[in-house]
């Protein structure tokens, strides 16, 4: 649907990182170039190619819906809540090296810090420990920091898996640890 993203139905959230090559190299294991090659082929022309509307990311709404449950939101908000274009480019330099730039620009995400969910247990714990429980003065300021951190989340998964899906990480993980066939059973 288009409408949300023209209209501004929900909050209007974006969130970028400079990630230095170092350290894309080192914890990510990945390489900056590789990774913003990805994006393009994965991102924008696959998304593009399977007709997208608003959903140019490798898996923006894994993590909003995680964030959702979490923070007693309501989980049918996501697919309009999930709208994110994560865009990754490979930064030069001075050096002759290149940084990762990455960035995700998230049109419509829906949700509050009053009512509904918010009042259960876990999910107020979850909403106290962000610093965005119940309401805020000026009214609604808590709901929009909640979309900042959502934004901020999904920058976060959009990294992960787009480093680990250019450098193989991701299958030999899943074959690794948790997708291995099923041991005989014992007699």
């Amino acid at each position: 649907r288009v409408q949300p993203g023209i209209e501004g139905r929900g909050k209007h959230v974006a969130a970028e990182a400079v990630i230095p090559a170092k350290a894309v190299r080192e914890v990510l294991k990945a390489e900056p170039l590789r990774i913003a090659r990805l994006n393009v082929a994965k991102n924008l022309l696959g998304s593009a190619l399977a007709g997208s509307i608003g959903g140019f990311n490798a898996h923006a709404s894994n993590l909003v819906t995680a964030v959702f449950l979490a923070c007693g939101q309501d989980p049918a908000q996501n697919v309009e809540s999930s709208q994110c274009i994560t865009t990754i480019e490979a930064v030069p330099t001075p050096d002759g090296d290149h940084d990762l730039r990455i960035a995700c620009t998230m049109p419509s995400v829906e949700c509050g810090t009053v009512g509904g969910g918010t009042a259960l247990p876990a999910q107020a714990a979850c909403l106290r420990m962000l610093g965005v429980a119940g309401a805020a003065d000026p009214p609604g300021e808590n709901a929009a920091q909640l979309a900042r951190v959502i934004c901020a989340t999904v920058l976060c998964g959009e990294l992960s898996l787009m480093s680990a899906l250019s450098s193989n990480h991701l299958i030999s993980a899943h074959l690794a640890l948790n997708r291995r066939p099923a041991a005989p059973a014992a007699d």
